[in-house]
């Protein structure tokens, strides 16, 4: 198998009630994450995050994105730290601006997203590690806060984010980047270079979703999603990267974004028995 870890987004339209049983399912298939979703509507990241850990014994798993002006740094850093001691190794904690439109709706939109993003990595991560933070920023202002039972074993906080200064920013100040469905190893690629040109090191990793579909008609099942992205990405369709086809051509997909510079690929599935996907390209990893 190749070096990638191996991922599954638990989508946010499958319910609540569906997470314990997916998630031994992703476990017993050998998967390396479980990475679940927080948008406004529909389910909680935090929560979601410890019902997936509380299932299964070995799965690490991802808060794939806490958006920071719905999260009081102070509040997200005590969630996160509880997690992190009771589950140690287990957690990474992704952390973006979340949907303009989103925040706006509920009246926390800033006005500075970027500032809001760095101030709310910079804080929530020195939390973590069991410092006394005081910040007056443009977004976040804190006067000596400091968590009492700190992350024994800090979890990763990674940045969530798309735009280039947004790229630049999380390798200023995050422990990897997150990039959203649609990107192929083109875009990684020029991702990675502003991420470094941000000052990333090489311990800075790189987290990709991708659509995913097999069978024969992978392509239709995936045509709604990929004209989605490619209108928010503002690309072609064409140009919008899937894991999809056989188990083999997925495989080989996967490959590509490792080539690229991905260190964990996220497979968000759709159409039938998406468990069953998944351990059809695991299986497809392991026997190349």
């Amino acid at each position: 198998m190749t070096n990638v870890r191996i991922g599954v987004m638990y989508d946010r339209d499958w319910a609540p009630e569906g997470l314990p049983a997916f998630a031994r399912e992703v476990e017993r298939l050998g998967a390396d994450d479980l990475w679940v979703v927080e948008d406004l509507g529909w389910n909680g990241g935090v929560s979601a995050a410890a019902v997936a850990l509380g299932a299964t014994q070995r799965l690490r798993v991802g808060i794939g994105i806490a958006p920071a002006p719905l999260r009081s740094p102070a509040l997200l850093a005590m969630e996160l730290a509880t997690l992190a001691r009771v589950f140690p190794g287990r957690l990474v904690a992704g952390i973006g601006h979340g949907v303009g439109e989103w925040m706006a709706g509920v009246g926390v939109a800033p006005a500075s997203p970027l500032a809001l993003l760095e101030e709310s990595i910079v804080a929530v991560r020195a939390l973590l590690r069991g410092q006394k933070v005081t910040v007056d920023g443009r977004e976040v202002r804190m006067d000596g806060v400091q968590l009492v039972h700190p992350a024994t074993e800090p979890p990763p906080v990674v940045a969530g984010v798309v735009r280039p200064r947004s790229l630049e920013l999380s390798g200023r100040v995050a422990d990897g980047t997150l990039l959203a469905e649609g990107n192929g190893p083109r875009d990684l690629e020029s991702a990675l270079a502003l991420v470094r040109k941000g000052g990333a090191g090489a311990g800075h990793t790189l987290t990709v979703y991708a659509f995913g579909a097999l069978g024969d008609d992978a392509e239709q099942t995936l045509r709604p999603m990929v004209e989605g992205q490619a209108a928010w990405l503002g690309r072609a369709p064409e140009d919008v990267f899937t894991v999809s086809g056989t188990a083999a051509q997925a495989a080989g997909q996967v490959r590509d974004l490792a080539a690229a510079g991905a260190t964990t690929v996220v497979l968000r599935l759709f159409g039938p028995e998406p468990a069953g996907q998944l351990g059809s390209i695991l299986e497809a990893l392991r026997s190349a």
